[in-house]
This record gives C-alpha cells, sequence and structure tokens, in this order.
C-alpha cells in the first residue's frame, strides 16, 4: 500500500508553514480582526448546490457568479464552478467527488441532506479541501458552517401573528422541501415559537417547496376542508402562492408572513395600498451564496475562522416595504451584497459573540 502523502496534502502542509513564516514576521497577518490578506490566486473554490428549481436559488448561483467574478478581477481566485443537482443527495454526492478529484481547494455546499453526503464530505476534508456548508446542515464535524437562526425566523413569525390576533387565532403551515433539514429547523422554530401562545392552533400542514406554485398548489387542494384561517406561516418563496390559492377560493386574505421576495412584496404593497392589508416579512438572502464564498476564501487566505458564522436574517417591516421592493427585479428577492470586507466582519463577530450588522436596503446590489 502506497502511504506518501498526496500532493495536495503536501501543497496544504507547506502552505500552513508559510503561513506561519508570514505570521511570525508580520503578526497582522494574523488577521484576528479584518480581513485577512494571505494570498488565494491560484486557488479554486467548487460551489455545490443541491438545487436550483427555484426563483430563489437561481438568484443564489448568480449571486455566486457576481462575487467570484469581481475576485477574480482582483486577483484573489482564480476560478469558482458551479455544480447543481436536481434535489439528489446522490447526485449531489457525485459532484463533490469529482470535485475532489480536479483538486480544489474549497468547497461550498449546500446540501441535499443532513446525513446522505457525510462520506464524501469526510473524503474532501482528509484530502485537504476546506469545506464550508451554507444555509444548510449536515452532521459531519469537520466542515465550517455558514446557516441563519431559524428559531428567530420562528420567533419573529410568531411573535407578529401572536401580536395581531391578539394571541388567539386558527393557522396554516406551509413548510419547504420535505426531509430537507433546513425546513425541519424552520418548522421546529415556528412550533417553539407558537407554544408561547397556547391561542394558535395549526388546522394543517403543507409543503410549498419554496415555490409560489407549489405552494398555491397545495394550498388551493387544502383549502376546501379547512375553517377559518386566521394567518399563514411560511418559509418562505410560497407567500404569494398561498395568496393566489386563498383568492381563487374567495376566501379573505389572512395575514401571510411574506418571504422576502419581489412577487410577494409587490402583493403586500397593491393590497396594503388598496384596503390597508398589513404584514411582514422575512427570509433568508439569496446572496448567502456570497457569504459562503467570502468565508471559503478567508479559510484559504489564513483567517481563524470558527466552526459557525451566522448571517442576519432579513426582515421587512411596513415601514421598510417601499425601500426594499424598489430594489429588486421582477422575480427577485432581497438581495443584500457582501463583500470581503463585510463577510470578515461577519467572521469577527461569530468570534466575538457579537451580532453581524442588519442588512439595509440601500445597500442592495442586483
Amino acid at each position: 500500500m502506497d502511504i506518501r502523502p498526496s500532493q495536495k496534502i503536501l501543497r496544504r502542509f507547506a502552505g500552513c508553514l508559510t503561513g506561519l513564516a508570514m505570521v511570525v514576521a508580520n503578526p497582522a497577518q494574523a488577521a484576528d480582526g479584518g480581513i485577512a490578506g494571505g494570498p488565494t490566486a491560484s486557488n479554486r473554490i467548487a460551489f455545490s448546490n443541491s438545487y436550483e428549481g427555484s426563483d430563489f436559488r437561481k438568484v443564489m448561483v448568480r449571486n455566486w457568479q457576481e462575487v467570484v467574478a469581481q475576485a477574480q478581477k482582483d486577483g484573489l481566485i482564480r476560478e469558482a464552478p458551479v455544480a447543481s443537482a436536481n434535489n439528489s443527495a446522490s447526485e449531489q454526492a457525485a459532484h463533490i467527488q469529482d470535485m475532489i478529484v480536479k483538486g480544489v481547494d474549497a468547497i461550498v455546499i449546500l446540501a441535499a441532506s443532513d446525513t446522505a453526503l457525510n462520506g464524501v464530505i469526510k473524503d474532501a476534508c482528509n484530502a485537504g479541501i476546506v469545506v464550508v456548508v451554507m444555509a444548510s446542515l449536515v452532521t459531519e464535524r469537520c466542515v465550517y458552517t455558514v446557516d441563519y437562526d431559524w428559531s428567530a425566523m420562528g420567533r419573529v413569525e410568531m411573535d407578529y401573528i401572536a401580536e395581531r390576533l391578539k394571541g388567539n387565532g386558527t393557522l396554516l403551515e406551509i413548510r419547504g422541501i420535505a426531509g430537507d433539514a433546513t425546513d425541519k429547523n424552520i418548522s421546529a422554530g415556528i412550533r417553539k415559537a407558537a407554544g408561547d401562545y397556547p391561542g394558535l392552533k395549526f388546522a394543517k400542514t403543507v409543503y410549498g417547496n419554496w415555490t409560489a406554485s407549489v405552494a398555491r398548489k397545495e394550498v388551493a387542494l387544502a383549502l376546501p376542508s379547512l375553517p377559518h384561517i386566521d394567518a399563514v406561516a411560511t418559509q418562505g418563496g410560497d407567500g404569494y402562492g398561498a395568496a393566489m390559492a386563498f383568492k381563487a377560493a374567495g376566501r379573505p386574505l389572512p395575514i401571510i408572513v411574506m418571504g422576502n421576495r419581489q412577487d410577494e412584496l409587490a402583493l403586500w404593497k397593491q393590497e396594503r395600498d388598496a384596503n390597508g392589508y398589513e404584514t411582514v416579512s422575512v427570509s433568508a438572502t439569496p446572496s448567502v451564496s456570497q457569504v459562503g464564498f467570502w468565508v471559503a476564501q478567508q479559510i484559504l487566505a489564513g483567517k481563524q475562522v470558527p466552526k459557525f458564522v451566522e448571517v442576519p436574517l432579513v426582515r421587512i417591516d411596513a415601514k421598510d416595504l417601499d425601500a426594499w421592493l424598489s430594489t429588486m427585479p421582477v422575480g427577485g428577492a432581497a438581495n443584500p451584497y457582501y463583500s470581503q470586507a463585510s463577510v470578515a466582519a461577519m467572521i469577527d463577530a461569530a468570534v466575538n459573540h457579537t451580532a453581524a450588522p442588519t442588512p439595509l436596503p440601500e445597500v442592495v446590489k442586483q
């Protein structure tokens, strides 16, 4: 059996020695705070995306490509290819295996499963590849995770609904993709927060796949058997479809928590202007892919990064609706642009256990 170390491991070991020498020569290079400046121009960072079937995911991929193009111009990266699976863990595992064989330096993964990719992820880590899992979770412990506090999303939804309904009402829950770890975490956050309001009762749960067309179909199928619905708890991308289902059924529009998509916010504005409709919108951002990219780049550059980096959710209240909506093209979403500096600050906030800056509409870039 050949027990000689691979070329990649040798390169990684040499890189560590080089980085250590740089730190000794110049303590500022350790980048305990701010941007790490270690050389990454020859590195390759790949993006393994579990699914590209929604507008949100399509914008996410465009955001990745946008930030990569700028990083290449700035001499910070060699290339950063994307491979999207069709919500298939086995297909995604094959993509990651191919990335390992091609010798990339880092892989950013939006995982289709919290367990099914563990083997191939472990292979990547053993090959000396930096693995960053974003907006999803895996149980393999060698990864860095970039994600949201999903319980906070559930808390925003339930506190708002409870305040509007004075603690009593009948609810419909629209979940994401069955079996997905993010879906489980958001739903758990919603149910945990709802436990503080015993007067709120869930009449039904449907799965909308984070897509307006699927949510519309599933809500329409459920409505004939449901009582009056006071509010709809969502996960993002399903608010517009839910509203269309209620309208088609001739039912009054309940409080529907929106998910920061352009069609949802445009509907909210239309209903607000026509009859004073009120709601709130909260969700992840498609530009989380940019956070994943910069976290990987900063690890390669020598920055000390904790195993978990929290990305702030974007909450849109009534006073912010017009400002956010003005930034979005049709089919878009609330989409703050994350620069290398802003992600370095996000990493520092995670290290120091402080809150990362909340994204604002005036810094949005499409």
